[in-house]
């Protein structure tokens, strides 16, 4: 049985691919907000998770457009996710 959407990007089941449909910027610091904004990080970009870490699940591995990115769980957490495709 698949996860109900809306989630956040932590909790996205493995290569399922989602839209990110908001992002709780006020959560993560300046520099956290800008790095993932730099990245492609955005409301509309797909993405999928990978993998996580074996202790804690940390990091996080997810797949940002065509990026792959380790971010912090706390990061992915912040993130909220629906399904969905994005358009080419």
């Amino acid at each position: 049985m698949s996860a109900p959407f809306p989630l956040s990007l932590d909790q996205l089941p493995r290569r399922r691919p989602a839209i990110v449909a908001s992002v709780d910027w006020a959560s993560l610091s300046l520099p956290e907000r800008r790095r993932l904004r730099n990245l492609g990080l955005d409301e509309g970009v797909e993405v999928e998770a990978l993998h996580a870490g074996p202790i804690g699940g940390d990091p996080v591995a997810v797949r940002i457009g065509k990026l792959t990115l380790a971010m912090r769980r706390a990061h992915a957490r912040a993130i909220i996710v629906a399904e969905g495709e994005a358009a080419v």
